[in-house]
């Protein structure tokens, strides 16, 4: 590794000289200069990693010399040395203009640690985060020895999900690659496990984990026993890594008090698992109890236009007649008019807010080259999310609601996959066109490559004909026809979608905050 070169400006720098002996003898390059104006200079050799800068100095003073370093070379980091806790020169560091400040009388081990901080920092926590998962591998391995329940692959998921996020900050392909394979593993575990009880659980013949019918019953309206306002913000196809992702920003607003993860049913689409979320039944039921509110795959309109009035005939069923309001964000614009009329929504008991812009998101990702780019991989995808919160509505709404006595919750319908492997399927023209599942009179695929359901009463969903069965989508598996394969397969190739069964499409957030 190249020596990191500092850059020290002192008018008094012969007095430094046991300082930079000790920073040589610790493998770095001391530039020493006496002046604001020969740091100037040495900076245009483009050699300089970080530069320690006194404050006080004559002719160009530290300032003046940190203003131009700034305007020259935005990206060095400045450690200004001064001799008081001036308020100007702390301002100036919380501004960002300088990267650290010290207090003279400073000792060399002070100097060290900065120089560390502020260039071997991303190194340095690299290095341990792969250390750390190299130890934590084989727990993870053992543990997908064992046979897991529901709650287990719950912790288990959240250990993969933190693991994903620690090694985002290192550039160690190797690593990446180790942990791809572990997470599929873990992948291809979770499908058999998943379908090996699905319709056990449905069916009351085993003990269920929280999923998308009970979820609102058993974590929503004990709330409404509160009396605070309830605000139920619900993000369409919103993973749980990109609520770990996200979750610093929303902690400088509101504290958490649960951070749990329910188990979503299939197919994982707005259609069925949101609507059973809000109805608190399977579609089935929603069917049979509710006709006017069920919209079919092959009938006309908006699959999921009546949640309104599911989550309404869900309050009355369990006697909770409230005042409850429900409002459904498509733009900028539409959030920007809730935030304005949040204040009003204040003498609601419930209000349900939706957000759908990461599932539009994954269907411009699909449809854009640009949007493709700007979301390439999971990495990328987490960190548009967050930029998108950053300058939303959304955050405004969420200030607000910080400076208010209310619960808060955040969680979503299903989450999504990035597919990456075809499995051809044939059908009649009436196949169902989602990716990740199927349904239809004549389905020809392999039995051996999908989660078949061939009667789908058997696990509460709505029946179109005689013969009918699911086929449900494993990993990042999708479902492609022969017709034009190749080209549609490149097309959707590495896109995210949702439908099937994979631990990012089923285990997804519930959390409840409060200021």
């Amino acid at each position: 590794m190249e020596k990191i070169s500092i850059l020290w400006a002192d008018d008094e720098i012969d007095l430094l000289k046991p300082h930079i002996l000790f920073l040589e003898d610790k493998g770095y390059n001391v530039i020493p200069v006496t002046s604001g104006t020969e740091a100037l200079d040495e900076l245009t050799s483009g050699d300089v990693d970080i530069v320690f800068l006194d404050e006080n100095m004559p002719g160009l003073s530290g300032l003046d010399t940190l203003s131009e370093i700034k305007r020259r070379y935005p990206r060095v980091p400045v450690i200004m040395i001064t001799k008081s806790e001036e308020e100007h020169i702390m301002d100036e560091a919380l501004g960002g203009k300088i990267s650290d400040y010290l207090i003279k009388p400073v000792n060399p081990n002070q100097i060290l640690l900065s120089v560390k901080k502020h260039t071997e920092a991303k190194r340095l926590v690299s290095e341990k985060s792969t250390f750390s998962y190299q130890q934590q591998f084989r727990d993870i391995s053992m543990s997908l020895s064992d046979r897991l329940d529901a709650n287990e692959w719950v912790e288990l998921y959240k250990k993969l999900v933190y693991w994903d996020l620690e090694l985002s900050a290192t550039d160690d392909d190797n690593i990446h690659d180790i942990f791809r394979s572990q997470k599929s593993e873990a992948n291809q575990l979770f499908c058999k496990f998943y379908e090996k009880n699905y319709v056990s659980w449905l069916n009351g013949q085993s003990e269920k984990p929280l999923m998308s019918p009970t979820v609102v019953k058993e974590r929503l309206f004990p709330l409404l026993d509160d009396e605070r306002p309830t605000f139920m913000i619900v993000i369409d196809n919103f993973r749980y890594d990109q609520w770990k992702y996200i979750q610093p920003l929303i902690e400088q607003y509101l504290h958490i008090e649960r951070d749990e993860i329910y188990y979503s049913i299939i197919p994982t689409t707005t259609q069925f698992a949101r609507n059973a979320m809000f109805a608190g039944l399977m579609p089935s039921e929603i069917e049979r109890k509710y006709p006017q509110y069920w919209v079919n795959e092959d009938e006309e309109g908006f699959k999921n236009q009546y949640e309104s009035e599911l989550m309404g005939e869900n309050l009355k069923r369990y006697g909770l007649n409230i005042k409850h309001s429900y409002n459904k964000i498509l733009n900028a614009q539409h959030g920007k008019k809730l935030v304005d009329n949040l204040s009003n929504l204040m003498s609601n008991k419930l209000n349900i807010i939706i957000y759908n812009f990461i599932d539009m998101l994954s269907h411009a990702r699909t449809d854009s080259n640009i949007v493709r780019e700007l979301a390439e991989d999971e990495r990328a995808y987490r960190s548009v999310t967050l930029s998108w919160l950053e300058h939303s509505p959304l955050l405004d709404a969420i200030k607000f609601l910080a400076e208010r006595d209310v619960n808060v919750v955040i969680t979503t319908d299903h989450g999504s996959v990035r597919i990456d492997n075809p499995v051809r399927v044939k059908g009649d023209r009436d196949i169902s066109v989602n990716l990740r599942y199927k349904q239809g009179r004549l389905l020809d695929y392999n039995p051996k490559q999908v989660f078949e359901v061939k009667e789908p009463r058997q696990i509460f969903l709505p029946k179109r004909y005689v013969t009918s069965p699911y086929i449900f989508a494993h990993q990042n598996d999708f479902f492609a026809y022969p017709n034009n394969y190749n080209q549609y397969v490149q097309y959707y190739m590495n896109t995210f979608q949702h439908g099937g069964i994979s631990m990012e499409e089923i285990l997804i957030p519930f959390i409840t905050l409060r200021r």
